[in-house]
């Protein structure tokens, strides 16, 4: 896959929305990854996930783990094809990620941290943080989208993604006057 067709693909099936976007940061946008749009078609799940998956297969890992919810299918398509088991965690009553459903983390365990589109970082963080407080070690991180513009958090591990972009983001007390005019929408996960 070259470095244009993911980008591409989110364009050909819809996947990448204009408007005003209210992200998971609570930072607004005027662009919104849609990776459900994305991946509802498996063929397009199978490609764009195994480009991914290319891009993490010569490192020694064990298991993949995701974020919930944006992260499970991209985390899940990218174990298969690999071989590897995969794992999630997800957002407790607080918000907070948690470990649950009877996934483990053994001292040891090498992990792949895979999530669909990072802003800030985050969720990346948390997620690696309760492989580490369990023992295990984060070798690597990826998603399909960066949008960070560059501002990820320093992380202690490789970060790997097929799109890169800088796309505006604007804090809610911050937004342009033609922006403040759309009622702004937000699609991604609560």
């Amino acid at each position: 896959m070259t470095s244009n067709e993911p980008l591409e693909l989110f364009r050909r099936t819809g996947a990448l929305l204009h408007g005003h976007f209210i992200l998971r940061s609570g930072l607004h946008s005027r662009e919104f990854f849609q990776c459900a749009l994305l991946l509802r078609d498996t063929k397009v799940a199978e490609q764009v996930c195994g480009a991914l998956a290319e891009t993490l297969r010569e490192l020694d890992f064990d298991t993949v783990i995701s974020p919930a919810l944006g992260g499970i299918l991209v985390g899940h398509e990218v174990a298969r094809q690999l071989g590897k088991p995969h794992i999630f965690v997800e957002k407790d009553d607080q918000g907070a990620l948690v470990l649950r459903r009877g996934f483990s983390i053994k001292p040891g365990e090498r992990f792949v941290v895979v999530e669909d589109v990072v802003t800030r970082g985050g969720r990346l963080l948390e997620a690696s943080e309760i492989v580490k407080d369990r023992g295990g070690v984060v070798v690597a991180a990826a998603s399909l989208v960066n949008r960070s513009g560059g501002q990820l958090p320093a992380m202690n591990f490789p970060f790997f993604s097929l799109v890169e972009l800088t796309p505006e983001t604007f804090a809610p007390d911050a937004l342009p006057p033609d922006l403040a005019l759309v009622p702004a929408a937000k699609p991604g996960s609560k």
